[in-house]
């Protein structure tokens, strides 16, 4: 009876020596942020395949010392399950997996893996043990009672991880967050340097709907807000703020004013100008921009952060 248990094992289970190579391998193709995904994969599995040791849900204490062996493999099946549910939540929920929109979605988008992953780590599991626990007369797990057990001792221990990932993650972002702002000031303050401001700056008009018009200097210009079926026009003038109405559209605007790559949308209500801003503050994945002589805060719509980030770069 032992002898053929080992030798079972020793036919279908991968030998560990085997398993620690073909992750090596796996190691040596990929980049630092899919090594990164692979390690969190292999120690959140883990994590959830030593719970089944210790708990022996769905009867898997019948299966002796062979339980062990079938634990690794279903470790190695909960590691492509995942990215099984990576697939889902990119081209299925439209959540990729992403830096760019701050805690709130990182958050949001480890809880929805969560509740994806864990029926279908849950469903892998009662399938591939349903043969080996079959075949030594134990209860078959691939029933809705054996789900329903996998499927609780899963989202346990995808809420513990969770919990973990999540603080760890939320700690290493907002350096990340804190060190990329600190570059960008770095980069707007090089865009400011004073040989550039004493540079000769184009006039422009700008217009509406209407017969009415402002003419200014572009590098004058602050911001622009919409309201309503009107824009207010910002700018410095005599060295006050100045602010004029147009009956205009902010869509109108920034069409006028695409030859200058400094003037950019950051909000649904706003084109801004970079020249103008004197500050850039981020904080839990929200950025505002500090307008100079004005001490007016603009918000920065997720949405475009990415597009002001590269407007920055653009022009260091």
């Amino acid at each position: 009876m032992n002898g053929k248990k080992v030798m079972n094992g020793s036919k279908f289970f991968p030998h560990p020596h085997i398993t620690l190579q073909f992750f090596s391998y796996l190691c040596d193709s990929m980049n630092n942020r899919q090594k990164e995904t692979l390690r969190v994969r292999i120690i959140s599995v883990g994590f959830t395949c030593l719970a089944f040791a210790v708990f022996k849900p769905i009867g898997i204490g019948e299966l002796g010392a062979s339980l062990y062996l079938h634990l690794i493999a279903i470790w190695l099946l909960g590691v492509g399950i995942c990215y099984v549910t990576e697939f889902v939540m990119r081209y299925i929920v439209n959540m990729p997996a992403t830096l760019d929109k701050g805690v709130d979605y990182i958050i949001r988008r480890n809880l929805w893996f969560q509740l994806v992953n864990s029926p279908l780590e849950a469903l892998m599991t009662c399938l591939y043990l349903h043969f080996p626990m079959i075949r030594i007369g134990a209860a078959d797990p691939l029933s809705w009672k054996g789900f329903i057990q996998a499927v609780f001792v899963m989202a346990f221990c995808s809420f513990a991880i969770g919990l973990y990932w999540r603080y760890k993650y939320r700690s290493r972002y907002l350096a990340m967050e804190l060190e990329e702002t600190k570059r960008l000031n770095e980069d707007l303050q090089r865009i400011q340097e004073p040989e550039k401001d004493s540079q000769p700056s184009s006039s422009i008009v700008l217009s509406g709907t209407t017969n009415e018009s402002v003419s200014l200097q572009v590098s004058n210009l602050l911001y622009i807000e919409a309201v309503g079926n009107y824009v207010k026009v910002y700018h410095m003038r005599d060295d006050q703020v100045v602010t004029d109405m147009l009956r205009a559209t902010s869509k109108q605007m920034e069409d006028k004013l695409r030859d200058y790559p400094m003037i950019v949308r950051c909000h649904r209500a706003f084109l801004v100008n970079l020249e103008q801003v004197q500050k850039i503050v981020s904080q839990s994945g929200t950025m505002q921009l500090l307008i100079r002589h004005s001490h007016e805060s603009i918000h920065v719509s997720r949405s475009n952060v990415t597009k002001i980030k590269n407007a920055i770069k653009q022009m260091t």
